[in-house]
């Protein structure tokens, strides 16, 4: 009878803390909706689904030829296209509440030093993304199209579709985000010792190579929007190497930073 009643206690000793975790998982998951769901009633709001369509498209409209529109083939496509937009900005506005709830689930399982590894690592990844979006559609945007309409012959009257502009604008913000990431990547692979910053440096005439490629795949065929990729993702590669080197100095566990506890005789 007592073995039963330890076995239960043992079951009750294990099975209650992964169901705190999943209470807690669940908690921060409803916040993070939340958060969400207010930034989507806040934009509803103001500027509204329609200004945010037309703040988007901007760029492309600014190099249209005067008078000319976007089109809309699908008959719901005037109202779906802008409330896509509107989801979208909506996680982008609420993305930082939402990583701060996931690091809030994390962080109680993480020693110290590992602390020191992750939020940088949270906070950093963010913020490039966010420069990456925000120099793909003030700087990119309107180098592209400009070039673009340039090539455009005369009797060719421009009206791109909406739904295929947004398409093509959430790929590019993608593209951009994700290549600013290269220091993020270049830091973890050196701190986790995966590659060394020796051949970190060696390597560095391959990344050139590497960006450049990757630049012509995920971009539009134009010298413009391959050069705006390719060149910041070489320099955010020496940045991330500059970077591992003194992120790997700050951020070591006790024991592999080199000093000894002391000894009794």
């Amino acid at each position: 009878m007592a073995s039963d009643n330890s076995t239960t206690d043992e079951l009750s000793g294990t099975e209650q803390p992964f169901v705190a975790h999943l209470v807690e998982l669940r908690d921060r998951l409803i916040k993070a909706a939340i958060a969400v769901g207010i930034a989507v009633a806040i934009l509803a709001l103001y500027p509204g689904p329609a200004a945010l369509y037309d703040l988007l498209a901007q760029p492309l409209v600014a190099s249209l030829p005067k008078g000319a529109t976007m089109i809309a083939t699908s008959v719901i496509s005037p109202f779906m296209v802008p409330l896509k937009i509107m989801m979208v900005a909506a996680f982008l506005m609420a993305l930082p509440f939402v990583l701060w709830q996931v690091w809030a689930f994390v962080a109680p399982g993480l020693y110290s030093h590992e602390k020191k590894l992750v939020l940088p690592l949270v906070i950093s990844s963010t913020l490039l993304f966010f420069v990456g979006v925000a120099f793909c559609y003030f700087f990119v945007f309107g180098q592209v199209f400009k070039f673009i309409q340039g090539f455009a012959p005369k009797s060719i009257t421009a009206a791109p579709d909406i739904e295929a502009y947004l398409d093509f604008v959430l790929s590019m913000f993608l593209a951009f985000g994700l290549a600013f990431e290269v220091p993020v990547v270049v830091v973890v692979l050196a701190r986790m010792g995966i590659v060394g910053i020796d051949k970190l440096k060696a390597f560095r005439s391959y990344f050139i190579v590497v960006a450049f490629v990757a630049a012509a795949i995920v971009t539009p065929p134009d010298v413009v929007s391959q050069l705006a990729l390719a060149i910041p993702m070489c320099l955010l590669y020496e940045i991330g190497i500059w970077a591992a080197q003194i992120f790997i100095r700050h951020t070591q566990a006790p024991d592999e930073s080199g000093v000894k506890t002391s000894q009794s005789p």
